[in-house]
């Protein structure tokens, strides 16, 4: 049978208990549970948008994740940005997020836009200038990130514009 839920204040770990005079487990030797109302929103910003974060370095101590929620508040579009060396995966938890980025896959650059569900999936490669926006006038957008570096790595950039192969920045 499964042990009983925890409450607020109770720290990551309540049923394991450090005995007197011993130095507490190093964090990467236990699990950690990150409550939503912990989330930590001292991380990189871009205007239009709220980080949160639950998985870092800071929080559990992880050397190669970072996990999080990002609100996007209606009617509103995130600046221009891309994430670095981080791959970035994001789970679309409510609101219809619109996600924007340019393909010059035609004879001229294009912006597209993916228009996402709750429920769906976003990849977004390394140094991939983007930007999210979310066109609801009412409903906050939600989503779920999932970084493959250790922090929240936010680089805004002027404009969108496209990556060429090979080129970081």
């Amino acid at each position: 049978m499964s042990e009983p839920l925890t409450t607020p204040g109770e720290g990551f770990h309540p049923h394991l208990h450090d005995t007197a005079g011993e130095s507490p487990a190093p964090l990467r030797t236990r699990l950690h549970h990150i409550r939503a109302d912990a989330l930590d929103g001292d991380t990189a910003q871009t205007g239009g948008m709220r980080r949160f974060a639950a998985v870092s370095g800071n929080t559990v101590g992880s050397e190669k994740l970072w996990m999080g929620q990002t609100h996007v508040a209606p009617s509103t579009s995130s600046s221009d940005h891309h994430h670095g060396a981080s791959e970035t995966a994001i789970y679309v938890v409510s609101g219809h997020p619109e996600f924007v980025f340019l393909d010059d896959s035609g004879a001229q650059p294009e912006e597209v836009r993916l228009r996402t569900s709750p429920g769906d999936y976003i990849f977004v490669p390394p140094f991939v200038p983007h930007r999210e926006e979310n066109p609801d006038p009412a409903e906050e957008a939600v989503v779920v990130i999932a970084r493959s570096t250790q922090e929240a790595i936010v680089v805004n950039v002027p404009q969108l514009y496209v990556l060429r192969p090979g080129q970081e920045a």
